[in-house]
């Protein structure tokens, strides 16, 4: 079996454990998964396909009683074949646009104003960079409240990106290809001290006077229905606005 060719029910039980893990931050049990998913098999089948997902590399247990939360591998896994995206409503994506048009006359503005609005709607930790040099970032009080970030030490190593556009062009610059959403997970970042973290991006103006990328740090347990679709917005609203610039 390869990774790309998982069963159904094996692609049921990882985007219940993803999801669960999503929401609560803390491994997954197979008691959990029959109480609250109705998976329609055996606390003793879930187990057993647990062990096969953790195998092939989907999952990770951190103690031998524990349950289950899934790795970088995973995630992405999820991300591209289980999630279920959920977009902004048609009111939220007018209500951003009528946002940032206030300020498209200058773009250092309109990306700041874009990175306070990002961090608003998704709880989150927002940042941008731009062609210019320019670090922009809001939201960093929401991470406080994530228990990753009760670790102070990583909180601290996080938040000091904010102020080293060089390290920050850096983990922009590991993201390859010309996908309209950028995700990278733990050892993706390049730096073992950022492995519990994820960055959701989206490039905007290449080819363009101004350009740079947009998105989210935080945990790598990202709401990822959520963020996807809403950094995608974010990402495509600037593309558009820069083109006119």
């Amino acid at each position: 079996m390869t990774p790309t060719n998982l069963s159904d029910r094996q692609q049921a039980i990882l985007k219940a454990i993803t999801e669960e893990y999503i929401e609560t931050a803390s491994p997954v049990g197979s008691e959990k998964l029959d109480k609250k998913y109705g998976l329609g098999v055996s606390p003793a089948t879930i187990r057993h396909e647990m062990v096969v997902l953790t195998d092939l590399g989907f999952l990770r247990q951190v103690h031998t009683r524990a349950g289950r939360m899934p790795t970088p591998m995973g995630l992405k896994y999820y991300v591209t074949n289980l999630m279920e995206p959920k977009n902004l409503s048609v009111s939220d994506e007018v209500a951003v646009k009528e946002k940032l048009w206030n300020y498209r006359a200058e773009f250092q503005k309109t990306v700041a104003e874009a990175t306070r609005e990002l961090a608003r709607r998704t709880h989150g930790l927002a940042v941008a960079v731009d062609n210019e040099d320019n670090i922009y970032s809001a939201g960093t009080s929401n991470i406080l409240e994530m228990p990753e970030f009760y670790d102070i030490d990583l909180t601290r190593s996080v938040l000091s990106l904010l102020d080293q556009i060089d390290f920050m062009n850096k983990i922009f610059a590991r993201a390859v290809g010309d996908e309209d959403i950028h995700i990278l997970i733990g050892d993706d970042l390049g730096y073992q001290y950022l492995s519990p973290c994820g960055l959701v991006f989206s490039r905007f103006g290449q080819g363009h006077r101004h350009s740079g990328a947009i998105g989210l740090i935080g945990p790598y347990r990202f709401d990822y229905p959520r963020v996807v679709p809403t950094v995608r917005y974010f990402g495509n609203l600037i593309d558009e606005m820069v083109s006119n610039w």
